[in-house]
């Protein structure tokens, strides 16, 4: 092969000098999080992992952990518009959407955009707004967009739902339908942050003016909404192996005949996989995906789509156990 072969060209280092500032902007957004966040790195990243991805995110965990500050630190740090939705059982799919409004002056109908109509959504407790309320966000969630009034009307990119749920009060929640689950690309489990961790954000949180929270304002802007969309799309053209391709592939069809699971993933977890790693890769500062980066992100995009056979919930076992399991034995390409 020729010298001028080997060399890239100029197409190729213009992208990976994009991938690299790309990665930089990306990890730190990661750092700014940080700060704000004590003791939830994983946790953090995943909510990253979806934004680069462009997906959505339900955030479970018991309350008090930072749900709510994670969202409001991550829409100060792209300057993005955020709003929040407390779900309640009397929620109307009116007050997600919007809606008409007569004007007596001009005698016709004004629409009334809702909540909705922003770059970051927080959704509440999204399990105490009954099937009807939570539908209001799946045309949102897919499509971009609301209809009303028979109008479509688009939603400003980026756009990222994060939905919060509490796992353990179950009086007066409504489970979330397939359909809804099937719509996040990743459900995020947010757990109790270690002793030292603990210990550092009860020192940073007594420090502060604001009660018992920590005050977002002192975080830096690092991007604008436009950089987000940029950032969604170097991840998506970053590359990817066949090898790799089949691997996530392999991963979402093996949960349809795994023993010990009664209903398996679909085709949706195949692209949320290959995604997610895409998103990985770029916070990570790599030039192509690896398996790892699969692996990485594969119980966050498995773990809500699929169902565990009853027989092993009475044994004690967890959706994230039997899926550990899984990931262990389905052989991964040695690149």
């Amino acid at each position: 092969m020729t010298t001028e072969q080997n060399e890239p060209t100029d197409g190729q280092a213009h992208a990976a000098q994009q991938r690299q500032r790309a990665g930089q902007l990306a990890q730190a957004i990661r750092t700014e999080l940080r700060k704000a966040v004590v003791g939830q790195a994983s946790v953090i990243d995943d909510v990253l992992t979806a934004l680069i991805a462009g997906g959505h995110v339900l955030l479970e965990g018991v309350p008090g952990l930072g749900k709510t500050l994670l969202v409001r630190a991550l829409a100060r740090c792209f300057n993005g518009e955020f709003a929040r939705i407390q779900f309640t059982p009397d929620l109307m799919p009116s007050d997600v959407t919007g809606h008409a409004v007569y004007d007596l002056q001009t005698e016709q109908f004004k629409l009334r955009k809702g909540p909705v109509f922003t770059h970051l959504l927080l959704a509440d407790e999204i399990n105490r707004a009954p099937a009807k309320t939570q539908a209001a966000l799946l045309e949102a969630m897919q499509e971009r967009q609301v209809t009303l009034e028979g109008r479509a009307l688009p939603i400003a990119q980026p756009f990222m739902v994060l939905a919060t749920q509490n796992p353990i009060e179950q009086e007066g929640t409504y489970p979330l339908p397939e359909a809804e689950l099937d719509r996040f690309m990743l459900k995020v489990r947010m757990d109790y942050p270690d002793a030292d961790q603990e210990l550092d954000m009860v020192r940073q949180v007594s420090r502060s003016t604001r009660a018992d929270m920590l005050d977002v304002q002192p975080l830096r802007t690092v991007l604008q909404a436009k950089d987000v969309q940029a950032l969604q799309r170097i991840a998506s053209d970053l590359p990817m192996d066949d090898q790799v391709l089949d691997y996530a592939v392999r991963l979402a069809r093996t949960t349809r005949s795994w023993p010990g699971l009664t209903l398996g993933a679909g085709p949706r977890a195949s692209i949320a996989l290959v995604r997610c790693a895409r998103a990985r890769a770029l916070l990570r500062g790599g030039d192509f995906v690896v398996p790892d980066d699969i692996k990485g992100c594969a119980l966050a995009v498995l773990r809500h789509r699929v169902r565990l056979a009853p027989e092993l919930d009475i044994e004690g076992l967890s959706v994230d156990q039997v899926l550990g399991q899984l990931l262990d034995q389905v052989p991964a390409p040695r690149l």
